[in-house]
């Protein structure tokens, strides 16, 4: 079997991790890693206007209010949402920077 190098691989298969970056991206691993998390970065994500107001966000979900925020705690404090208080309710979006990394790890590079 022969070791696969170069820029045909993901990142993940092309150098090993540093302590640094395998710490960082565990974290948002774990923030994904639960299905409602993952449920509400996708709903944010592909909302109209690229952001989701938390009223928007509880209804499909059969979890009480707390719950839901504690999820979006832990998508916010990984990073891969920010949001935006606006009266009462607060409008979350995806930070594209932080979930490009994530798609990143393990998505082959292509070159043209």
């Amino acid at each position: 079997m022969t070791a696969t190098t170069g820029a045909c691989c993901a990142p993940i298969a092309r150098e090993p991790l540093t302590e640094h970056d395998a710490a960082e991206l565990a974290t948002l691993l774990k923030a994904v890693a639960d299905p409602v998390r993952l449920r509400l970065l996708s709903m944010i994500g592909s909302h109209a206007g690229g952001e989701a107001c938390v009223c928007d966000l509880t209804d499909a979900f059969d979890l009480t209010a707390p719950t839901i925020s504690h999820h979006l705690k832990v998508l916010r404090t990984a990073g891969l949402i920010d949001g935006e208080r606006r009266g009462t309710w607060v409008y979350y979006r995806v930070v594209p920077e932080t979930v490009s990394r994530l798609g990143a790890l393990f998505t082959p590079l292509v070159t043209v």
